[in-house]
């Protein structure tokens, strides 16, 4: 198998090649970055809710629902298979939908991105 193409650093303003998503310099910075987040401004309820046997069973049933197919792309005409699925209000918003499968949607990754960038996320 051909290794990863070269690309640039994600961080800003590193110009440094790499095959993963941080160069050597920026990687470790990056992991203690990620983990004072976790530790102190990731919601503990809302992450311990996204590894429950509930939450697992819903989304499996939202995932049927839908065929497996993204419902953005569907609207489309465009048959593309779902990766995960998206509360249309957010669990954060409004705790008492988390599990209401009519507030859930199957949708590709590209979807799930574009409909949080259209919220500022």
């Amino acid at each position: 198998m051909p290794p990863k193409p070269l690309k640039e650093c994600a961080a800003r303003g590193c110009r440094a090649l790499t095959r993963d998503r941080y160069c050597d310099a920026h990687k470790t910075q990056q992991q203690e970055e990620t983990k004072h987040y976790n530790k102190h401004s990731r919601n503990k309820t809302i992450t311990n809710f996204y590894k429950s046997t509930e939450w697992k069973r819903t989304r499996q049933l939202a995932l049927i629902r839908d065929n497996y197919l993204c419902q953005h792309c569907l609207k489309a005409h465009c048959f593309t298979p779902a990766d995960m699925v998206h509360h249309i209000v957010e669990v954060k918003q409004d705790w008492s939908k988390r599990l209401d499968i009519m507030n859930l949607e199957s949708l590709c990754n590209a979807c799930h991105n574009k409909a949080h960038g259209s919220k500022g996320k």
